[in-house]
């Protein structure tokens, strides 16, 4: 597999066990170039292990799996120049302030102007105002958005997202949504775990069903739909989501504060 060709994530027979527990049991797995490919699966299915070893945090025991064109397992480190990683927990740096943790991200980066492309994100995910205050005082929806434009800093080909709206109100996940949309337009292939099955519906292109350790489902939302027997058609008067109502009421007063 050369960095040019064939799918920019592709995982063969992927095997992983911790002990006497088998996790992955052969999982095959492709996502194109610029696609949203979420991965579905029930607590203990796999998930974010398939994740760790994508992202080289974790080694397989068996199988082979590239990401944009590197095998995981011989060139991790020309793996981790190509991805980003926004894992279930926020791994921000509490000492530092929103601005000094994205600050420092760009320049690891190399990126210049770190501190304009740190405003950009700030005002992007609705921590402006809150910018110079320490990581550490942030509620966890904070530090959760703090840690997803951690993640975007560079425009990273792949980016690797493991539950990334968990404990963000419904706004700021629509945020998040947009984000990860914005990505994919980009050029970028976005590989999302996620337990919100609306999440899975709004974003991405193929849907993935892991269970017991195998990919046992992978197609677009219409061809899973298929696999269903036909619906039977009848006409009821739609009431509003109370997301939908809760988006209503607070229109455009919201001030970016959790």
């Amino acid at each position: 597999m050369t960095a040019s060709s064939g799918p920019v994530i592709r995982v063969r027979d992927l095997e992983k066990s911790f002990g006497k527990v088998s996790v992955l049991r052969g999982v095959d797995l492709d996502v194109e170039r610029g696609s949203i490919v979420a991965l579905l699966g029930s607590n203990g299915a796999g998930k974010t292990t398939l994740v760790r070893i994508l992202s080289t945090l974790a080694r397989a025991d068996a199988g082979s799996a590239g990401v944009a064109g590197f095998d995981v397992a011989t060139q991790p480190a020309r793996v981790r120049e190509s991805i980003s990683l926004t894992g279930q927990f926020a791994a921000v740096d509490e000492i530092l302030t929103g601005r000094e943790n994205l600050v420092l991200v760009a320049k690891l980066r190399h990126l210049a102007q770190p501190r304009r492309v740190a405003d950009r994100l700030l005002d992007r995910f609705g921590l402006t105002d809150a910018a110079g205050r320490k990581a550490g005082t942030y509620s966890g929806g904070m530090r959760r958005r703090l840690d997803i434009a951690m993640s975007l800093i560079g425009d990273p080909p792949v980016v690797f997202l493991d539950e990334p709206t968990t404990g963000l109100d419904p706004e700021r996940r629509i945020e998040v949504w947009r984000a990860v949309e914005e990505l994919a337009a980009g050029g970028a292939t976005v590989l999302l775990t996620t337990q919100y099955l609306d999440e899975a519906e709004a974003l991405a292109d193929r849907i993935a069903i892991l269970h017991e350790g195998r990919v046992i489902v992978d197609g677009t939302l219409e061809e899973l739909k298929r696999m269903l027997p036909p619906v039977r058609v009848e006409y009821v008067e739609k009431q509003p989501s109370l997301e939908e109502i809760f988006l209503a009421v607070i229109g455009d007063t919201a001030t970016g504060r959790d």
